[in-house]
């Protein structure tokens, strides 16, 4: 009779598929760090792993999805490395700033339009006209 073997086996496999795991998702995290294009193809060939793998793999599935589709905007430019992509809070403050800069602006507008609209008036009172200049009047 034959020895059981069936507890190494399982366990060589389950071995191997951490292995393989662990290698998928240290490829996933060094594709995003350097901003490289993230792909089955580009995973699978960082990782040593067969695509075909990837796509059983439910969670690695969905997190190349989930960076593959922040990969290439609408202009298809890729994206910056993570370590160079702003924060949340870095995106406030600049959001916050260009508020205060539209705010500013918005108000100089105003007073430049209103100053205009004086200078105009004041023109028309006393009687000037509006000429364009032409070449010819030099």
């Amino acid at each position: 009779m034959r020895a059981d073997n069936t507890a190494f086996l399982l366990g060589s496999a389950r071995a191997r598929r951490e292995a393989a795991l662990a290698r998928a998702e240290e490829a996933l995290r060094r594709l995003d760090r350097d901003g490289t294009s993230i792909t089955f193809a580009a995973v699978a060939d960082a990782a040593s792993v067969s695509r075909s793998w990837l796509y059983r793999e439910e969670r690695l599935r969905t997190e190349i999805e989930r960076l593959r589709s922040g990969t290439r905007g609408s202009t298809g430019v890729t994206r910056a490395p993570s370590t160079q992509r702003a924060s949340s809070e870095s995106q406030q403050r600049r959001l916050e700033a260009a508020t205060e800069e539209i705010s500013r602006l918005r108000q100089e507008n105003r007073q430049l339009h209103d100053q205009l609209a004086r200078a105009l008036g004041q023109r028309r009172a006393a009687g000037g006209t509006m000429r364009s200049a032409r070449v010819d009047d030099a």
